[in-house]
């Protein structure tokens, strides 16, 4: 079944404000995709929580930022897998480590999250060997019994290469469809939200689950081979199987080689005339992500002024904004408030 524009634009892509989602939770403060960074997002005020979503060898949906092991557990030291490490192809780039599509579900359920950038993040490192790997099904359940009727927790779900596993023999579109109906998470106002780089594999996706599937977002990065995604007609397409698109938030906010802020795009405005939500990524606080004029002082890893940032784009009209420190986010979106209550009355 294939989805037309109007049905599958047919949900509000717009919020009444903008939606925060915590980017693998609230990784600034704890480990990526572990249970406690996504409480500790809830905590800060997170709307969303975003795991990444990988295949096991058995077909299990993992949380794990990348289907290379080695940056995010602790699966080089442990000499039971020592034999598995090897180079693979994936995508465009060869990559050497442990893959998840070469362990089962209880191999993997055996590991332990360790810090991703501790060069940045050097407090995160006394939370390594703490916690375990999570399923997509236990990020739902958390954030399940984390919802209220006033506040529900949705999860954004971002499935990595879902093609590439395909063509490896692990048909991720498939087993996402399976998986979402299993969980009851099918509907587009449901607990689930799904994105992907993967265009492919999310209209396979709504093939699967019909014009009445979950919301998607078509992500979209910085590399040329992706500005036809942002083209009016590319936008349109888009909106015949998605109702947002997630982009980097430098195609809002273009910079130099330098760091400076060079212009302010258009492409908000020509994605909501295209019916589509805008929800950029990564807002993160630390001086090594922000541009040069919201940096502070000369440590990469020090705090700059994240709000600054984000101001920017929620006073250009995003519909969310994905982070790594809701906090900073949220307490933005309040100073808005009063704006939007004004433009409503």
């Amino acid at each position: 079944m294939r989805a037309t524009v109007s049905q599958a634009t047919s949900p509000v892509t717009r919020f009444p404000r903008p939606v925060i989602v915590g980017h693998r939770g609230a990784p600034a403060y704890r480990p990526e995709h572990t249970a406690a960074s996504y409480e500790l997002a809830i905590d800060l005020g997170a709307d969303m929580i975003e795991p990444d979503v990988v295949v096991s060898r058995d077909g299990a949906l993992v949380v794990r930022h990348e289907n290379e092991l080695s940056r995010t557990t602790d699966i080089s030291v442990r000499p039971e897998f020592a034999d598995r490490r090897t180079t693979r192809l994936v995508g465009d780039k060869e990559r050497t480590g442990w893959f998840a599509e070469d362990l089962t579900l209880a191999e993997i359920k055996t590991l332990r999250a360790i810090e991703r950038m501790p060069e940045l993040r050097p407090l995160n490192t006394a939370y390594d060997g703490q916690f375990g790997i999570l399923t997509l099904a236990e990020v739902v359940e958390l954030a399940r019994r984390r919802s209220t009727a006033l506040r529900p927790i949705r999860v954004l779900a971002e499935l990595k290469k879902p093609t590439w596993s395909a063509d490896h023999g692990l048909p991720m579109a498939e087993i996402v469809a399976a998986e979402l109906r299993r969980l009851d998470a099918v509907s587009p106002d449901g607990t689930v939200v799904v994105q992907s780089f993967d265009a492919p594999g999310l209209q396979e996706l709504r093939a699967l689950l019909g014009d009445d599937g979950p919301t998607m977002y078509q992500l979209v990065d910085d590399a040329p081979e992706d500005d036809q995604l942002l083209t009016n007609a590319g936008l349109r397409g888009i909106s015949t199987y998605a109702q947002g698109i997630a982009p980097s938030r430098h195609r809002i906010l273009p910079r130099d080689a330098e760091g400076h802020l060079t212009a302010v795009t258009d492409l908000i405005a020509r994605a909501h005339q295209a019916g589509l939500a805008v929800v950029p990524w990564t807002l993160r606080a630390e001086n090594a992500f922000l541009p040069r004029h919201l940096q502070v002082g000369d440590d990469p890893g020090a705090p700059g002024d994240a709000a600054g940032e984000a101001r920017l784009l929620i006073g250009l009209g995003v519909d969310g904004l994905i982070t790594d420190s809701p906090e900073v986010a949220v307490a933005v979106r309040e100073e808005f408030a009063p704006v939007r209550a004004a433009a409503a009355a």
